[in-house]
């Protein structure tokens, strides 16, 4: 048995197989449709690990 949750609406997808999603992790065209306007809206973001720590090519203002 088949069991997953969409990751828009929350809605429970059960069943069978996973075959009978065929938008999968989605529950419809319509919350896929969602996430790439969350995408292309710039909503979703990775972070960036490496913001945190200073580039060595930044020189500090300070000069002594």
């Amino acid at each position: 048995m088949f069991q997953a949750r969409c990751p828009i609406c929350e809605k429970s997808l059960s069943g069978p197989s996973a075959a009978e999603f065929p938008h999968l992790p989605f529950c419809s065209e319509r919350c896929r449709w969602i996430d790439m306007g969350r995408w292309l809206g710039e909503s979703y973001r990775i972070p960036d690990p490496d913001s945190s720590v200073p580039s060595e090519d930044v020189e500090d203002d300070d000069p002594g």
